[in-house]
């Protein structure tokens, strides 16, 4: 900025940093939702486009920033796992608060309006959606491991609830208010009774995707075979003295010595980080099965 009478201003943006050597989650949330998905006709009790619209928007800022660790989606939130250390190196700046929150929000809303149509081609977008963001910090492992595991377990009791509800609402002839009365100190056993006996509806057969929601994950892409000449087959007879340069035509020794410069790039290219994908998968995370086979997730 110039210097300028005008730049005393500057003084009013306060810092507002964010703990070092901690755990970060993101949390998105669409905001008013429930009359977005109105507007836009979505399916009741789950309308799987619109679930795969928010995986997209979701892979979208994973890729953009490779240091996120895990990602978790249900309905209309997202929530993704971040050490603030690496965070801090991803957006080349302080590790404040507002400026996570505000780039992978606008991030997530961009790829959410961006994909639309893919995922809903015959459906128009009306006006635009928007999500809320912000960032929780969490101390230690075992806390970040019982947060998405609570998240997983919210959403197995949200979609228990409302496939029983819309159930007693489309098949059933109940308007809202009597669905909800049906439904109300109903333990997960009795709407597991209602779904069965009055819809035919197991619950337990349901996609993975409506009772445990969307696990996105970072993979190391495996890298391409190396193709073996086959020596079986004969080659032309070649005079090798019509190829070799006979100036070269001596035995390299490498120098002992490599300059400082050749031992930092040797050095970088151990360190590369191997090219990774987002996938995203419907799996139990509250069990050890799955911390246990990504151990970096809470080392990191």
């Amino acid at each position: 900025m110039a210097n300028t009478r005008f730049q005393y201003v500057r003084a009013f943006e306060l810092p507002d940093p964010l703990l070092p050597h901690t755990h970060l989650v993101l949390r998105i949330d669409g905001h008013a939702f429930h009359k977005f998905s109105d507007a836009h006709g979505f399916r009741k009790p789950n309308d799987e486009r619109a679930l795969q619209l928010m995986d997209k928007a979701a892979q979208i800022v994973m890729e953009e920033y490779p240091d996120i660790l895990l990602g978790f989606g249900e309905s209309d939130e997202f929530r993704s796992q971040l050490p603030i250390q690496e965070i801090d190196k991803t957006l080349q700046s302080t590790a404040e608060d507002s400026k996570i929150v505000s780039m992978l929000t606008s991030l997530f809303t961009s790829a959410y309006v961006f994909n639309w149509k893919t995922y809903l081609p015959d459906t128009e977008l009306k006006y635009p959606p928007s999500f809320d963001g912000r960032v929780v910090v969490y101390p230690g492992k075992q806390e970040i491991r019982d947060y998405f595991s609570w998240r997983q377990a919210d959403t197995h009791i949200n979609n228990l609830y409302n496939t029983t509800f819309w159930a007693l609402v489309q098949q059933g002839g109940m308007t809202a208010r009597e669905a909800e009365t049906r439904l109300k100190g109903t333990l997960s056993k009795d709407k597991h009774e209602i779904m069965f006996s009055s819809f035919s509806i197991n619950y337990n057969s349901l996609p993975e995707r409506f009772k445990k929601g969307s696990v996105l994950v970072r993979e190391v892409l495996q890298s391409e075979p190396v193709q073996v000449a086959n020596p079986n087959v004969q080659k032309e007879n070649i005079d090798i003295a019509d190829v070799i340069d006979p100036v070269m035509d001596t035995q390299i020794v490498p120098d002992a010595n490599p300059t400082k410069s050749e031992s930092k790039r040797a050095a970088k290219k151990d360190k590369r980080v191997p090219p990774t994908t987002v996938r995203v998968v419907h799996v139990d995370i509250i069990k050890d099965e799955f911390w246990t086979a990504r151990p970096e997730l809470l080392d990191s």
